[in-house]
């Protein structure tokens, strides 16, 4: 795991935060942190109210910045010229110390109750257990995925309900695509789920997802790995994908043929305004729609797969 990396960030009006936090988190192929806040650290209510956000993405410090630094700027520059009633600074570049990075945020991630029965707690904390809880311990380090983010808790809460509600099979198989902190493989698992995959384009991810297998004791539960969705052949019950919109539609024939007669599909990751681009890329398959969970300005789409007549 890289030691350093370079820190790009962005001062930009509030209103504006969501696009260019998609737009950096394209151009640095990982995810970002926004100040004053929540990613996946925070709780909304807590937030103050902000005119100015700065976003923060992250490179290794190994790559040369100058191409990246650049395309940033010209794209600032181009929104600026639309909303010229905006004031937009220019992209700042500077070198972040891994411990810094994954150390400073720990302060603000508390216990947190999600939906029924989850208890999420770092590590670091203690927290009062309620009769019926099931309780995760999870430290994130480098990887998305506290249960504090809008997207986490959607995904997690449908989870839950589909299966509570659902005709799955008792146990069923389970497929975590874009696995993070490992959070929702473990709560699947802890919900009642049988045979786990859970996988991830970033290897620092599987390592720390595994770190936190072995922290709640389900190692020999779950299995993580970094192997595409397009080379695998196996089919599941359940298939929950925490990605980005376009990414989710680019695999929706994936996914689609992951799941077996009966099963369920959780799509995470979308902002509310990129739910018409994901019902497109999802319409011509064998899919029914179910529904659409919101919270903020993020939502989270359920569909099931027809049973075998």
């Amino acid at each position: 795991m890289l030691d350093s990396w370079l820190e790009i960030a962005c001062d930009v009006p509030e209103e504006y935060a969501e696009v260019v936090a998609e737009f950096m988190t394209y151009l640095s192929d990982n995810g970002v942190c926004v100040d004053n806040k929540c990613v996946d650290a925070f709780s909304v209510s807590e937030i103050p109210a902000s005119t100015r956000v700065v976003i923060k993405a992250y490179i290794p410090a190994d790559n040369d910045p100058a191409p990246k630094i650049l395309e940033l700027e010209q794209f600032i520059a181009a929104l600026a010229e639309r909303h010229s009633d905006a004031f937009f600074a220019n992209p700042t570049l500077a070198a972040v110390n891994l411990e810094d990075w994954s150390s400073s945020w720990k302060v603000h991630f508390k216990p947190l109750r999600v939906g029924k029965h989850l208890l999420i707690v770092p590590t670091w904390e203690e927290a009062a257990e309620l009769p019926g809880d099931l309780v995760l311990r999870i430290d994130p380090g480098m990887a998305f995925g506290t249960g504090g983010h809008e997207t986490t808790r959607l995904c997690l809460e449908l989870l839950e309900q589909v299966m509570e509600q659902s005709d799955l099979p008792a146990s069923p198989s389970l497929l975590d695509l874009g696995t993070g902190s490992g959070i929702l493989a473990m709560a699947a698992s802890l919900l009642g789920a049988d045979r786990i995959l859970a996988l991830d384009i970033d290897p620092d991810a599987v390592d720390v997802a595994r770190e936190n297998l072995a922290l709640n004791k389900l190692s020999e539960r779950i299995e993580c790995g970094i192997v595409p969705l397009e080379s695998l052949t196996e089919r599941f019950d359940i298939i929950l994908a925490n990605i980005l919109a376009e990414e989710l539609v680019r695999l929706a024939p994936y996914l689609t043929e992951h799941l077996n007669p009966g099963g369920a599909l959780i799509l995470s990751g979308i902002l509310a305004e990129k739910e018409p681009l994901v019902l497109f890329g999802f319409d011509s398959l064998p899919l029914e729609y179910c529904r659409t969970a919101t919270a903020g300005e993020w939502v989270a789409m359920l569909y099931r797969v027809e049973k075998a007549p």
